[in-house]
């Protein structure tokens, strides 16, 4: 630990904004960015390779962009060590080839840097690589829950690695109550899972005027607006709005939909999108924005009437809080930590997973509704990311304090 006393971090995620891919994880760059406000960390964000990866890129070209090793994004240095990830069958050696890709950048940072935690987000492969690290070089990890432990229940090989990472983690941070309740049925420890959910970033996200703002997109200025934001895969559900509307039509004939968005290491489904919209004839009503800059997507939700979101799966998804922070309501899908964020009637409506119907009625209920924009606004800023960080920065001294190091060489 350095003479200050505050513990040093590596932050250790592949998912993390790069030069190639700018809105890559913002969310995780967002919460420890507000954590290097108060503690010294470096970004280890491994590239995944492969020999023969420029046929991979001409099959799925937003998948394995090649990366920098190193770039500085404001006083963060971030580093991209390469790491071999053979697609198929072999995914689950993912997370013991990333720890051993990233071992010499990581044995050099322990010397340069002196870190005291390795602070690993997403379980798999990251968490899996932080637990070979943290063996390896003797320091504790942490691990934080952003996606669903279910999905890998049917995959032994992986559960085994997961199972073996959750129990030996200094600490499992959960950014929603739903997936610490995932940990515990996979017989993690109640005391050993934290929930310190993400945050609205308050300087950035607000209401701006929405005439200027559809004129801004180039949208039209009368009409109502459906918004809708994130990565063009099929998990985001964008099909799922875009089917509702050849019937909200009929109720609302000046609805359009906006989606704010481009493609992801998931995936790209936009040509199935615009196909999608073609075949309904809804051009001239769904608008594409590609992928807006952080700074820019105030506007976007000031354009609209409605925020809504039909996704398979999310853990604690900042776009409710960017849209709540912008004095817009939601309707979103009752999946993951959904319902914690919009945590309430006043907020916005929840409908189940995969009910077209129910996220028909639901949209066209938002639509007539008279909502509180104070209300909203208020939300908002209860979930502030200054209301959340002390908290997690109180968490990793405790852990790179004696007890947190004696767990580390346990594992």
């Amino acid at each position: 630990m350095p003479d200050d006393g505050r513990p040093r971090l590596v932050v250790f995620t592949r998912v993390y904004p790069n030069a190639a891919q700018p809105n890559l994880g913002l969310f995780v760059r967002e919460r420890m960015r507000r954590v290097a406000e108060h503690l010294d960390l470096v970004v280890v964000a491994p590239a995944p390779w492969f020999p023969f990866q420029h046929w991979l890129g001409r099959l799925r070209p937003h998948a394995r962009p090649p990366l920098p090793a190193f770039e500085r994004q404001g006083s963060i240095r971030v580093y991209h060590p390469r790491f071999l990830c053979i697609p198929g069958l072999f995914k689950w050696t993912d997370g013991f080839f990333q720890a051993l890709g990233s071992l010499r950048l990581m044995r050099r940072l322990q010397r340069e840097f002196g870190f005291d935690v390795i602070d690993a987000h997403f379980i798999y492969p990251d968490g899996v690589a932080a637990r070979w690290l943290s063996r390896w070089l003797h320091h504790p990890y942490t691990i934080t829950l952003r996606g669903s432990l279910n999905r890998f229940r049917d995959r032994p090989l992986h559960r085994a690695q997961i199972r073996r990472a959750l129990e030996d983690a200094a600490r499992v941070f959960s950014v929603a109550g739903a997936l610490r309740d995932e940990a515990l049925d996979w017989g993690i420890e109640p005391d050993h899972v934290q929930v310190v959910g993400n945050g609205a970033d308050l300087d950035r996200f607000k209401p701006e005027d929405r005439a200027e703002a559809r004129q801004r997109l180039g949208l039209p200025a009368e009409g109502r607006f459906l918004i809708s934001v994130g990565g063009l895969s099929e998990r985001k559900g964008f099909h799922r709005v875009i089917a509702t509307l050849p019937e909200l039509l009929q109720q609302h004939p000046d609805l359009h939909l906006v989606i704010a968005g481009g493609g992801t290491p998931e995936g790209n489904n936009e040509a199935e999108l615009r196909q999608q919209v073609q075949s309904l004839g809804l051009q001239d009503r769904v608008w594409f924005l590609g992928p807006v800059p952080p700074d820019e997507l105030r506007f976007v939700y000031s354009a609209g009437d409605l925020f809504v979101l039909a996704t398979r799966f999310e853990g604690w998804a900042n776009v409710f809080l960017e849209a709540s922070a912008c004095g817009l309501p939601i309707v979103t899908t009752d999946v993951g930590g959904n319902a914690e964020v919009v945590a309430s009637e006043q907020v916005g409506l929840i409908v189940p997973y995969g009910d077209h119907d129910a996220l028909r009625a639901a949209i066209h209920e938002a639509l007539g509704r008279e909502w509180d924009r104070k209300a909203i606004l208020a939300h908002a800023r209860a979930n502030d990311w200054r209301v959340r960080i002390p908290e997690l920065v109180a968490a990793f001294e405790t852990i790179a304090g004696p007890v947190g190091h004696r767990l580390s060489r346990r594992a």
